[in-house]
């Protein structure tokens, strides 16, 4: 492109994404180099703390307080890096034809025993008639884990979880309602914001992460809360065209 011939909007656009490309690959490429030294620092202090598990002295007690509090921080770091991998590598997925009612009752049974230790009932209403959409089951399946595990967290003290499938005009959706703690304006407005969160030593990627990977399969995630009343989260999936239409 010669100097004087104007910048087009679409120019702009491949540059800005280009430019993001280069950025998301330094970052994933930063992540990897600091989780290896990390990781050794992790296991150094593991060993230490077997060296120090039966103080007998103040001073051999303050050594094991000191490097228990360390190992808690190298392991925030290293799960705070690996959300931070998940979220970065989101991007086209291999999709194939699937059942989103399979996926959301795998996820579910995962946390049946989770959900009765903490007085929570799931209710299922899953559309036996429910169209097939275009899917990836293990990175779906990631994005229902974290919904279904907020959701739970949200009850600490018991109450409904429901999932519920149906059609739509588009495509077909999923409802994953609560009956938590809620939350307000702020927090649902700011809920899917990288690194945003509202949980003691949480990443703040958990959501995020949801949501690209539902904006990977073509679809869209709402949220509607209210505190002290609830929570539901919305997934909306395309159906693929018929043949001929």
């Amino acid at each position: 492109m010669s100097d004087d011939q104007p910048i087009t909007n679409g120019d702009a656009l491949d540059q800005l994404r280009g430019q993001y490309a280069e950025l998301a690959a330094l970052a994933g490429s930063l992540a990897h180099e600091i989780k290896n030294p990390l990781s050794v620092i992790r296991m150094n202090m593991d060993l230490l703390a077997e060296d120090f598990a039966s103080p007998q002295s103040p001073r051999e007690r303050r050594a094991l307080s000191k490097i228990e509090m360390v190992g808690r921080q190298c392991e925030r770091l290293e799960n705070l890096l690996n959300d931070f991998l998940r979220f970065n590598k989101v991007g086209r997925l291999d999709l194939h034809l699937g059942s989103l009612n399979d996926q959301i009752e795998r996820v579910l049974d995962l946390f049946v025993p989770q959900a009765a230790s903490s007085g929570v009932e799931i209710v299922r209403y899953l559309d036996p008639d429910l169209p097939s959409i275009r899917l990836n089951g293990e990175t779906l399946q990631a994005a229902l884990v974290n919904l279904v595990k907020n959701a739970l967290e949200a009850m600490p003290d018991g109450g409904q979880l429901v999932a519920r499938t149906r059609v739509t005009r588009q495509g077909v959706a999923l409802d994953l309602i609560d009956t938590g703690c809620g939350m307000d304006e702020r927090t649902a407005m700011k809920m899917f914001d990288a690194f945003f969160s509202t949980k003691s030593g949480g990443s703040g990627l958990g959501l995020p992460t949801a949501r690209r990977i539902i904006e990977a399969h073509g679809g869209r995630i709402g949220v509607h809360s209210e505190a002290g009343r609830g929570t539901q989260f919305t997934l909306e999936f395309p159906t693929p065209a018929r043949i001929g239409e």
